[in-house]
C-alpha cells in the first residue's frame, strides 16, 4: 500500500494527572492493551507516556489509512497494539540537538509495536525522548526505506508549525535529487507531493504539537 503515517507527542505539554485517569485513557487503550504495561517496563517509562506512545502509534497507522480511506473516523480504541517491544535496557534520554534526520531505526533504540485494525496489520517504529515521543508506521516491518526527521521550533503558532515542517521535509527531498518538490494537500487533506505540477507518488506525512515537527515519507513507496 502506497502510504505514510507518523505522530509526533511534545511530552511537556501533555497533562500527567489526567492522563492517568481512567476516564480519559479508557478511551485511548482497550483493555488487552492496558496489560501490555507491565514489569520491567514501569521502572522505564512512566503510565501517561506508554498512554501517548500507543495514541502515537494509533494516529500514525489512522494516517497512513486514511490516505486511502478518506472516511475513516479515528476511534483510537478501535486501532489495537497487539505487540510492543521495548530495546533490551531501555532508558529515556534528553533530546539534545536541535533536530535529527535519518533513514531507518536502530533496533538498540526504537520501540516496535504490531497494530491490527479491521483487515490490516500495520507495523510502528517509535522513539521516546524527555521531550517528545514519535511514532512511524509501515505496511511491513521493514523501515530500512523510511525517512524521517524531527525537528524543535521557536514558535509554536499553527501556521509557523506548518511552514517549518513542509520545508524540513523538503529540503530533506531535495537533498535527495528533487529540483522542485512542492507539498500540498489533497481534497480530503492528505498531505501530496508535487514536481513540476505533476504529483509524485511519494507518499509524505507531516506532523507537529507544541514546539515540535517531524515528518516520515518513504522513496521505497514509489511507483
Amino acid at each position: 500500500m502506497i502510504s505514510a503515517g507518523n505522530d509526533i507527542v511534545a511530552l511537556t505539554a501533555i497533562n500527567a494527572a489526567r492522563t492517568k485517569q481512567p476516564e480519559f485513557y479508557s478511551k485511548i487503550l482497550s483493555p488487552a492493551e492496558k496489560s501490555l504495561y507491565q514489569a520491567p517496563l514501569p521502572e522505564a517509562v512512566p503510565f501517561e507516556i506508554f498512554v501517548w506512545l500507543l495514541w502515537s502509534v494509533k494516529e500514525s497507522a489512522y494516517k497512513f489509512l486514511q490516505r486511502h480511506n478518506p472516511a475513516l473516523l479515528f476511534t483510537p480504541v478501535k486501532f489495537e497494539v497487539k505487540e510492543l517491544h521495548f530495546p533490551t535496557g531501555f532508558t529515556i534520554n534528553n533530546f539534545n540537538v536541535g533536530e535529527i534526520e535519518a533513514v531507518g531505526f536502530a533496533d538498540d533504540f526504537a520501540i516496535k509495536s504490531t497494530l491490527r485494525f479491521g483487515e490490516y496489520t500495520l507495523y510502528s517504529r517509535s522513539l521516546i525522548y524527555n521531550e517528545l515521543l514519535l511514532s512511524t508506521v509501515n505496511d511491513n516491518d521493514s523501515f530500512d526505506d523510511v525517512y524521517w526527521g524531527i525537528k524543535a521550533i521557536d514558535n509554536a503558532d499553527n501556521e509557523i508549525q506548518s511552514a517549518t515542517v513542509r520545508d524540513f521535509s523538503l529540503n530533506r527531498l531535495k537533498e535527495l535529487g528533487f529540483k522542485n518538490p512542492v507539498i500540498s494537500k489533497n481534497g480530503h487533506g492528505v498531505p501530496v507531493l508535487m514536481e513540476g505540477g505533476e504529483e509524485i507518488k511519494i507518499p509524505v506525512s507531516l506532523s507537529h504539537h507544541d514546539y515540535w515537527v517531524a515528518y516520515a515519507f518513504s522513496l521505497n513507496k514509489a511507483e
